[in-house]
């Protein structure tokens, strides 16, 4: 079952509100497994970065921690998602003093992992891509709009035609020899960083145009919630589900020590 609290207090309708309403703050989002977590230190790091930009503000990673614990279950899986917001900043004056509060909520992990991603390009970037915050209104557009058509999600291409994102995840190809992960305005994702951490093969950096994807072997869609997930496809461009090395990237990153939180 669902848990939600607020700086270890239930949450209150009031508050919740205030969040949905204003629609300013930041988050991450973990996947739990037996109380530990794969790139815990980089999760928080990214918590108290993005509550510096927003609020100017300083965050407590041990209090987030606290907060974690105090929700997770006694075993299993689950997804926690860590989002600070204030419930007190106002529509007409957000300049005001931040005091930032802490809203912590879980769901169940998937059961099973989920099949490869037939995914649609569209031309968007977030605003402070850079950052993970709670403004996520034209992804979900974008992916409502991309499902509706019969894809699974939307792929990001800024305004030089560079594939940049997906939806809620970062993307990576292999082109024969090494991993080529995309330049341009994207999230640092810790998923994407815990891999290439990882991964004992050649890998860089570039720009990759939407127009050009077909000259790569293989494609991967990668965040905390599920790892690393093959992409079938990208527009009209195919790619092989299940080449080998992605079962490589899954074994890298299943590799990854994980923290107790």
């Amino acid at each position: 079952m669902a848990e939600i609290e607020i700086d270890g207090e239930p949450a209150d309708a009031a508050r919740v509100a205030a969040l949905g309403l204003l629609n300013y703050g930041h988050f991450t989002t973990l996947r739990v497994e037996a109380g530990r977590v794969r790139g815990l230190a980089l999760h928080l790091e990214r918590l108290v970065r993005d509550c510096r930009v927003l609020f100017a503000a300083e965050l407590d990673p041990a209090r987030v921690r606290e907060r974690i614990r105090a929700v997770l279950p006694d075993n299993g899986t689950a997804i926690v998602r860590v989002t600070v917001y204030d419930p007190e900043l106002g529509l007409e004056r957000p300049s005001g003093p931040a005091v930032p509060r802490v809203l912590v909520t879980t769901r169940p992990a998937p059961a099973t992992a989920p099949g490869p991603l037939r995914v649609r390009t569209v031309a968007y970037v977030r605003e402070l891509p850079e950052v993970k915050h709670v403004g996520l209104f034209g992804l979900i557009c974008h992916r409502r709009s991309a499902q509706l058509d019969g894809y699974d999600d939307a792929l990001l291409v800024d305004r030089v035609g560079r594939v940049t994102e997906g939806a809620t995840w970062n993307i990576g190809f292999f082109d024969g020899r090494r991993l080529v992960w995309p330049e341009g305005p994207s999230l640092p994702g810790v998923t994407a960083a815990l891999l290439a951490g990882a991964y004992g093969g050649p890998q860089g950096r570039e720009p990759v145009g939407a127009a050009g994807v077909g000259r790569f072997e293989a494609a991967f869609a990668v965040n905390a919630g599920v790892g690393v997930r093959p992409v079938a496809a990208i527009d009209d461009v195919r790619f092989d589900p299940a080449h080998p090395v992605l079962a490589e990237l899954r074994a890298a990153y299943a590799g990854v020590p994980a923290d107790r939180v």
